[in-house]
């Protein structure tokens, strides 16, 4: 086309950005080339600035673990603080800060951290878990102990209850220095981890290894003692300076329908299983039905198909005779055992059952039959008055909508309920908030009792995760309630974890900034130049999970994650089987393992933003200078805002902020 025949107005149309039109202040239309303000312009609103966020494993823990701090030591990035320390003893440190079950907890946590994994968007989660039981084992082998405060502090913590919250409790509290005396009604500590849990899923040794670290701290235990009977809880007041009520939900809910309540062979598998943990139940029964669908329920059908079932059994050794107390199975009389027929009903569809999937698949494998989308509606019992059957009815796919006309009844010798659980308030009905639970605050505060507080199922029945979390809170809130008596605790954080500090970490290695200067100091707006503040560094742990979507996902390259084997048992081995299913990882799988976390929301030191910066800006830390999260620094006088750090940073430690 020739000049002649181009429109006057085409050289300004031609030259027209609309996408990039702005008004400055005169009103006058500029056209700026993004390109020109990135590589030729001298200063920039924008500079890389480095956020520590909370990695979505860690904000999916109940417990509110570290996980991504004790991934990165043991794949070797984060190195001990202290010389002579190894990194396993590191890593035990790191992990045990928040819960200190880590063998029981690597083992049995249904891991809820792994469903958060950000990996999960790339591969398959990492497993963290495994590399959990690492450490919990190796500490064990290794014979690492908890330390305890320096001084005590006088006060004295009353602990009612000597399961998994009570412990935890008693652990974090003789760790600020406040003295300990765990009561429990039990010839033994655990709690549902000891009463609740089959060995085969946590063995004994490793379980009372775990506790007994505990109690070595100077943690004073009682045993065989109920506050309310052998104790009264004014007596406790007068004793001790706070009370935390740990007590569990060791009472099973009956089935709310005819004849469950009368028939002597219907029983909580609450009960079942606390019968069979202590020794005492060592056959089940010839028709097992179990009705549930979340994990004791599970746990319940897979004991019943190992202990299995005599033919011609005694009265006084029916299972139901047992449980309740009234007699105790005899080894010998036991010893010739049959397969039990057992079977587990949930009103969900089986693949909408709350129980662990792993778990399903596993009492499938063993011979359980899993009925789903059905509803008890009556026990149907002989002229002795003992169950001889359930009757059920079928529900729709929503687990909610009876099947007119769909009633059946399935033979049962023993029926067993695992629908729920609920505190025993006996002798201490004062405590009751009238559904079997204790009332408290968001700081596990007892409601209109003040200096008493509470953790665990008794808050409300939920994993065992869940309990050591409640129990961390409640120790900061009775130490609060030492140290400010009854002042308003401020509220928790929105991320409410024991999260990565940096200020912390420098703390430890020596290199904490200097202290922050009186206001009005000339320095104060700035920190490149002075040493009162960790320069171009925010902590938003408290406030931020970070997604997947803040990730440079394009960093990491496929690799499969190292997966435990179990032991499979088959449904005509399963009988008498009491052996630890779960296969730990190689020490160099557990190293491979964690070198798959993509240390979400922290530095892991990849070299990116320094080899991809077109102005050299980004410069590594001199090492005398360096720890995890201070491996790189931005010169801003060299920075043009050009967001090519942030763009290549495979964890989104890096936000565009600050600046001129």
């Amino acid at each position: 086309m020739s000049t002649a025949d181009t429109a006057p107005n085409a050289d300004k149309l031609t030259n027209t950005r609309y996408t990039e039109t702005r008004l400055d202040h005169t009103g006058t239309q500029e056209w700026d080339t993004w390109t020109d303000n990135i590589f030729q312009a001298g200063w920039s609103h924008k500079c890389p600035t480095y956020i520590n966020r909370t990695p979505p494993c860690q904000g999916s823990c109940p417990s509110g673990e570290d996980i991504r701090g004790w991934l990165d030591i043991m794949r070797g990035m984060e190195k001990p603080t202290h010389e002579g320390m190894s990194r396993d003893e590191y890593a035990f440190q790191r992990s045990t800060d928040a819960n200190p079950f880590p063998s029981i907890m690597g083992r049995v946590c249904p891991a809820p951290c792994e469903d958060g994994c950000n990996r999960n968007e790339l591969d398959d989660n990492v497993g963290i878990n495994s590399v959990e039981q690492y450490i919990g084992d190796n500490a064990k082998t290794e014979g690492y102990k908890f330390k305890t405060a320096e001084q005590d502090s006088g006060k004295k913590v009353a602990i009612i209850g000597g399961g998994p919250a009570g412990l935890a409790a008693a652990y974090q509290l003789r760790r600020i220095g406040h003295a300990c005396t765990v009561f429990d009604d039990h010839a033994e500590l655990g709690g549902m981890m000891m009463y609740g849990i089959p060995g085969y899923r946590v063995p004994r040794d490793v379980l009372h290894h775990e506790m007994n670290r505990i109690v070595e701290m100077g943690v004073e235990v009682k045993l065989n003692t109920r506050i309310g009977t052998d104790v009264t809880v004014e007596d406790l007041e007068k004793d001790y300076d706070a009370l935390l009520w740990a007590i569990g939900c060791k009472e099973g809910r009956g089935l709310p329908i005819d004849g469950f309540d009368e028939a002597p062979n219907c029983i909580s598998g609450v009960a079942f299983l606390e019968a069979f943990n202590d020794g005492r139940l060592q056959v089940s029964s010839e028709k097992v039905v179990c009705i549930g669908g979340g994990d004791t329920s599970i746990d319940v059908a897979s004991v019943a198909r190992r202990l299995g079932n005599i033919t011609n059994i005694a009265e006084k050794d029916f299972a139901e005779n047992v449980v309740l107390g009234h007699t105790a199975h005899d080894v010998a009389d036991s010893a010739n055992k049959d397969g039990a027929d057992v079977t587990l009903l949930s009103r969900s569809s089986i693949e909408n059952m709350p129980a662990a999937q792993h778990e399903i698949d596993d009492a499938l494998r063993e011979g359980v039959t899993i009925i789903g989308c059905v509803s008890p509606i009556a026990v149907v019992k002989d002229d002795n008055g003992r169950a001889t059957a359930l009757r059920v009815v079928k529900l729709e796919a929503d687990g909610k909508t009876p099947i007119e006309g769909s009633e059946y009844d399935i033979e049962a010798t023993l029926i067993v309920s695992a629908i729920g659980q609920k505190g025993d308030m006996a002798g201490i009905e004062q405590m009751d908030n009238g559904h079997g639970f204790i009332d408290g605050d968001a700081h596990y505060q007892v409601k209109g009792k003040p200096g008493h507080f509470l953790a665990g199922d008794i808050v409300r029945p939920h994993l065992l995760t869940t309990a050591i979390g409640q129990a961390s809170i409640a120790a900061e809130s009775i130490h609060h309630y030492f140290t400010h008596g009854d002042e308003e605790m401020r509220k928790r954080p929105k991320v409410d974890k024991h999260t990565f500090s940096l200020e912390k970490k420098m703390g430890d290695t020596g290199l904490a900034p200097e202290a922050s200067p009186v206001h009005g100091h000339s320095s104060v707006r700035g920190t490149d130049d002075a040493d009162f503040a960790i320069h171009n560094y925010e902590n938003r742990s408290s406030n931020d999970i970070i997604s997947h979507d803040k990730l440079f996902l394009g960093h990491f390259e496929y690799e499969p994650r190292h997966v435990r084997e179990t032991i499979d048992v088959e449904s005509d081995e399963v009988l008498g089987h009491f052996a630890e299913r779960l296969v730990a990882l190689s020490e160099d799988d557990i190293v491979s393992e964690s070198k798959r976390c993509m240390s979400c929301g922290m530095c892991f030191e990849c070299d990116n933003c320094v080899i991809y910066c077109p102005q050299d800006a980004v410069k590594k830390t001199p090492k005398a200078q360096s720890t995890t999260g201070r491996y790189v620094y931005t010169d801003y006088d060299l920075c043009i805002g050009c967001h090519i750090c942030k763009d290549v940073c495979p964890t989104g430690y890096i936000d565009m902020g600050l600046g001129d």
